[in-house]
């Protein structure tokens, strides 16, 4: 199956078509090949790039990822994780590295969401919704302003303390999280300091359609752990299937 015929299937080429795929699992934040291919060895579905960063910090380069993008066999799918705004940039950035999926972090205008629909309308588009204290009216004020134009929604951690708006590593309140997925037309991902100790009872709180970590399965020496890994895939399998039972 190619590139293009899986984001198809598995995201849908129409904003209005429904999400197929529920159940799954994303891991970003890849240091290398070698990372890459044990992650998509173990079944991760997802493995997310962060790439084009505010602060400059990406994991590898963006040649090094394409060539691990390029090189990933289905299931598993790479998606891009960027603070691109300008649909022209996002568009030609995912068209760069070889994705029909992209993550797209921090202030985006609706406009710029409709054209880049408009500009590549195979491409998989996920929106943050970054959680903080008392902003529920907020966000599903986004999400009633952009779901026309996306296919998926992430929920992530805002810090007070350092004011970065997700990859913090640490949880939110779970009950605004459900309350979006409650809201939202659209699929909603659970993101933010999920770790094997913590996802089972988050996904029976929240019941998103796919969960993502980052940092919480990696081990002291700031690598993907494969056994952090497996664990991480174990109890998320175990709650979805909790979850569809009831």
């Amino acid at each position: 199956m190619t590139a293009l015929a899986y984001a198809i299937e598995t995201w849908g080429i129409r904003v209005e078509s429904d999400f197929p795929k529920r159940n799954f699992v994303q891991i970003a934040g890849v240091a290398d090949e070698r990372e890459a291919t044990m992650l998509a060895d173990c079944g991760v579905d997802f493995i997310g790039f962060p790439l084009r960063l505010p602060n400059g910090r990406e994991d590898l380069s963006e040649t090094d990822a394409k060539a691990i993008i390029s090189g990933l066999k289905p299931p598993a799918r790479g998606v891009v994780i960027t603070y691109l705004d300008d649909a022209d940039s996002i568009s030609s950035f995912c068209r760069e590295i070889g994705t029909t999926i992209v993550q797209l972090h921090g202030d985006i205008r609706p406009g710029e969401l409709e054209r880049l629909r408009e500009l590549d309308p195979h491409i998989g588009i996920v929106k943050s919704l970054i959680v903080r204290e008392d902003n529920l009216a907020r966000l599903k004020s986004v999400v009633d302003r952009t779901s026309d134009f996306v296919n998926a929604y992430i929920t992530d951690t805002f810090d007070p303390v350092t004011g970065t708006c997700g990859a913090t590593g640490k949880t939110h309140d779970w009950s605004i999280s459900r309350k979006i997925v409650e809201y939202s037309t659209r699929p909603v991902i659970l993101a933010g300091g999920l770790r094997p100790e913590n996802v089972h009872d988050a996904i029976l709180v929240v019941r998103p359609a796919g969960v993502d970590s980052h940092t919480g399965v990696e081990g002291s020496d700031g690598r993907k752990s494969r056994v952090l890994v497996e664990r991480f895939l174990a109890e998320s399998r175990a709650a979805f299937e909790a979850v569809r039972k009831t």
